[in-house]
């Protein structure tokens, strides 16, 4: 094997390095993809390292002359054993840096190859002098966290515009698997339970009224509704914004019905699913004019309850943002999530304040609501809101997926 016991990876880079040096662009996936097809399969000669190289580092036909000479150089005076009209003519001659078309070590006399004809770029020396240290640089890149990583644990106050664009984003892209809800009509599906009658007998009109193919179809599923309610008292300011962003994130890929409440019930789904998130948020803002004063839950829910667009509770996820604290009686919030439990599938509450250690729900009005809810999330970091959509999407059964199964056909008699 021609690498067995090399740092596969090292090599790669050092290849890659190589080969930009003479000017072949190589890219940091084009080296992981060649470091992962060693690892699928190790080269058991130099024709295939040769083929495997090729096929990942380059990607244009002009660049086989240079990927050529550099390949020759690596490995001395290796004669892959490949259809001559395969590789392109002018990889002969000597090596960039070398008499005599050989690559080596610092140090190796002529005639001698380190390692077998393994290429000398694939780590820098332990000890070397000045000299020799700025030809052999380091070429393996240091590992940074991603941006995600970095601001995992960083409170949304401390959050710039950019990065809070960054979570929701990264909210849309967590919601794509919603889950759904079955409905009483059916629709055409391979595998299903039943026989299509009417759909069997449209076809059946192209084989002269001989039901050949039979149609198969099963329960039809829709997504199941969702509406938020998020808090934007004065207590709730530091969060408003990255709550407005998930609002937005399920606004857009589960068609979810928004609402923000201060001392009132403003509706922000016809503002809030603007194509430009900036501009979203900066209309939603506009509209609430209740924004960072008191709180009023239970009257606000009351209002949502008996409006028409209480309909849309039925069987809805509901999502409340809240801290919490609430201006209206206990036992009238209690009364309202009473009312709002029954007619809902699932209700989650976003609290920001449920992350701090030895958090307990002591303030009445949360004590009061918590019974109703089937969930208490913390929601006060990047890394707590983005696993806000994997609790959500929990709240009922996915789409189920096709059966690998043949109808049985019906033949004449």
């Amino acid at each position: 094997m021609v690498l067995a016991g090399a740092d596969r990876a090292a090599f790669g880079v050092g290849l890659a390095a190589r080969l930009r040096e003479h000017g072949v662009p190589v890219g940091l996936t084009a080296v992981r993809d060649l470091v992962r097809a060693w690892e699928a399969g190790p080269p058991r000669g130099r024709t295939e390292l040769y083929w495997t190289a090729r096929v990942c580092l380059v990607k244009d036909r002009s660049q086989l002359v240079a990927f050529d000479a550099v390949f020759d150089a690596v490995f001395g005076d290796a004669v892959l054993p490949v259809d001559p009209h395969a590789r392109r003519t002018g990889v002969g001659g000597p090596a960039p840096g070398s008499e005599d078309g050989y690559a080596r070590a610092p140090g190796a006399a002529k005639g001698e190859t380190e390692g077998g004809g393994l290429p000398w770029a694939t780590l820098p020396p332990a000890v070397a002098d000045a000299e020799h240290s700025a030809a052999y640089p380091l070429t393996v890149p240091d590992r940074l966290p991603t941006a995600l990583a970095a601001l995992a644990d960083t409170p949304f106050d401390q959050l710039g515009p950019e990065e809070t664009a960054l979570l929701g984003r990264r909210l849309e892209a967590a919601l794509r698997d919603w889950p759904v809800r079955r409905t009483r009509r059916h629709e055409a599906r391979p595998g299903g339970p039943r026989v299509a009658l009417r759909a069997t007998v449209a076809r059946a009109r192209r084989t002269g009224w001989e039901p050949v193919t039979l149609v198969r179809e099963g329960p039809a599923y829709r997504p199941r509704r969702v509406v938020v309610l998020c808090d934007v008292s004065q207590s709730m300011r530091p969060y408003a914004v990255a709550y407005l962003h998930l609002m937005r994130a399920l606004a857009l890929t589960a068609d979810a019905e928004v609402f923000a409440f201060g001392t009132s019930l403003t509706r922000l789904t016809t503002v809030i699913g603007q194509r430009s998130a900036q501009a979203a948020i900066d209309l939603a803002s506009a509209r609430v004019a209740d924004r960072f004063g008191g709180t009023r839950i239970a009257t606000c829910l009351r209002t949502l309850l008996s409006s028409h667009h209480g309909g849309a509770l039925r069987g809805a996820v509901v999502v409340i943002g809240s801290d919490g604290w609430d201006g209206d009686p206990p036992r009238e919030l209690a009364a309202a999530m009473a009312r709002l439990r029954r007619r809902a599938y699932r209700v989650v509450w976003l609290n920001p304040r449920a992350g701090a250690a030895g958090f307990e729900p002591r303030t009445s009005t949360m004590a009061a609501a918590l019974p109703f809810c089937d969930a208490l999330l913390p929601a006060a970091t990047f890394a707590s809101l983005l696993r806000v959509p994997a609790a959500l999407t929990e709240a009922g059964p996915r789409r189920p997926r096709p059966r690998n199964s043949f109808a049985p056909a019906a033949t004449a008699g």
